[in-house]
């Protein structure tokens, strides 16, 4: 179904969420139609972010807003579903549109096969009333669909349309671009080159990916790394769990979507100020893993907040250059350092995603921070 025709059935005026890439035609045609940050639509920190700010929206119109995420966002909706929504308490009604990744018979990437079998179930734990969307969905069954959903709204409740990939689809290709030249695997690659044995954790997404293939291009083996499959914007509190317990020195390879997933992270980092912790975040200003979708780190002075924060030595590096120069004067020293690398928005063509399971990842960098461990003590 078409992402115009689609909106219009829902007949809703106001849109926000986190981007999803079974819902990339639906995203593409509310930053064509609409932009990133509009009085009818919102690009949010969060999935959480987005439902308050949904609630928001209803509380000073009275009109039911659409709020749309990927299923792992349902995490994030639990608490303001479960004590600001529900009829329980203030009895806000909005309309959930859940990308359902993982669905059950479907091949998807490890992250999301559990998430997509509990997709349902954790709608039903939380009483949101659900129907299934899927390519051969007719729009005279979703004016239906939506017929059902009045009188459980009216009774300030939610409902969710749960979305099968390619489901909703937009006409037009939408390219999204920034001005920076430094692509984020070269970026990677340099890293792997200042941190030799130390520890890596990667961010979710297209990161990863790139550093398992370099890793493997290379024949070093994946023993240094953990990729964080799912859990955005946790990778840096992994990496801060290691660093407190390690004596060497852990390197954070983070995304400016993940970090401002959860960026409160970085005051406890800032507070807790592990010395050989250095948290970086390749900033390209994109949900890019997702289709591309703007973050709001183009509007933030990162360097300055994790000053604020209390980071000891920051940096910020936009070319081979002047991160080569970051990364230099990180392995020589020994203080809480961030280092921002503004990279373009792109991979190169058919990115591999890690052939290994996540488990064996696990054992893997395990085994290696206990070697570490041994050879210091």
């Amino acid at each position: 179904m078409k992402a115009e025709r689609f909106t219009k059935i829902l007949g809703a005026e106001f849109f926000t969420g986190v981007p999803d890439s079974a819902l990339k035609g639906l995203c593409d045609h509310l930053c064509e139609s609409f932009g990133t940050n509009s009085a009818h639509h919102l690009i949010a920190a969060n999935e959480g972010n987005a439902a308050a700010a949904a609630a928001g929206y209803y509380l000073s119109t009275g009109k039911i807003p659409v709020v749309y995420m990927q299923n792992s966002g349902e995490g994030n909706i639990i608490n303001p579903a479960a004590s600001l929504l529900s009829p329980e308490v203030y009895g806000i009604p909005m309309i959930f549109v859940i990308g359902w990744r993982g669905q059950p018979g479907v091949p998807d990437e490890p992250q999301h096969r559990f998430q997509g079998k509990i997709t349902l179930a954790l709608l039903e734990t939380m009483g949101i009333d659900r129907m299934v969307m899927t390519k051969d969905t007719t729009e005279q069954e979703l004016s239906d669909m939506m017929k059902r959903a009045e009188p459980i709204l009216s009774q300030g409740r939610q409902v969710a349309i749960v979305v099968e990939s390619g489901a909703i689809t937009h006409d037009r290709k939408i390219s999204y671009q920034n001005s920076n030249t430094l692509t984020r695997e070269d970026a990677i690659r340099l890293i792997t080159e200042y941190s030799g044995e130390e520890p890596i954790i990667a961010t979710t997404g297209k990161a990863g990916r790139e550093l398992f293939e370099l890793r493997a291009k290379a024949g070093t083996g994946h023993h240094r790394d953990l990729l964080t499959v799912g859990s955005m914007g946790h990778c840096s509190s992994i990496a801060l769990g290691i660093a407190m317990n390690i004596a060497q020195r852990v390197w954070c390879i983070d995304g400016d979507g993940a970090m401002i997933m959860h960026m409160g992270a970085m005051t406890v980092i800032g507070k807790t100020k592990p010395q050989n912790l250095v948290h970086i975040v390749i900033n390209n200003c994109a949900h890019e893993s997702v289709g591309g979708m703007p973050t709001s780190a183009e509007s933030i002075d990162l360097p300055a907040a994790a000053r604020a924060c209390g980071y000891e030595q920051v940096f910020t590096a936009d070319d081979e250059s002047s991160l080569r120069s970051a990364l230099s004067q990180t392995a020589k020293g020994n203080k809480l350092t961030f280092i921002e690398v503004k990279a373009a928005i792109g991979s190169r063509a058919y990115l591999g995603r890690p052939t290994t399971a996540p488990i064996d990842n696990k054992k893997e960098f395990m085994d290696h921070l206990q070697k570490l461990n041994r050879n210091t003590h």
